[in-house]
């Protein structure tokens, strides 16, 4: 069960992955190594599942985000183990998650362009293993992004 402060350590290592042990201990009214004991506390239980940096896509010559629905022609636990393992391995595809709905998949691709995107579909989308249909749509403009932190723990403010 998280608490209020596990939620509140929770929300700065979200929000700044790089905040030392002893700022987030000051902010959320700990000492220090009670602070540490509660972060490898939510470490070893699974709330925290890693620590990473936001990358500015399109700064580093990435333009195109394509969020790809793929239909598979069964449903057959096999078939979707061998269609997972595939999309794993192709570079470029930064999100893939089963859905429920017409599709079976829906992918996040981040490309150079649309010929670096065609490349992909030509070259690896369209010969992963029982794939039936793939609907491609292309992201003019974010509107709303948040933060895991923001989003899970909105209600709580």
């Amino acid at each position: 069960m998280i608490d209020r402060i596990d939620g509140a350590i929770l929300k700065l290592l979200a929000s700044d992955a790089r905040a030392s042990v002893s700022q987030i201990a000051t902010q959320v009214g700990l000492s220090q190594s009670a602070c540490t004991r509660r972060i490898q506390a939510l470490e070893s239980s699974g709330h925290v599942t890693g620590y990473g940096a936001r990358l500015g896509h399109r700064r580093l010559g990435f333009r195109i985000t394509a969020l790809v629905d793929i239909t598979l022609g069964t449903q057959i636990e096999e078939d979707l183990a061998k269609f997972e393992r595939a999309v794993a391995e192709i570079d470029g595809v930064v999100e893939c998650a089963l859905v429920s709905g017409r599709q079976d998949y829906r992918l996040k691709i981040l490309a150079r362009d649309l010929d670096d995107y065609e490349r992909l579909h030509r070259e690896h989308l369209g010969r992963l293993p029982g794939v039936v249909t793939i609907n491609s749509s292309f992201v003019l403009r974010s509107v709303a992004t948040r933060g895991e932190a923001d989003a899970l723990f909105a209600g709580s403010r």
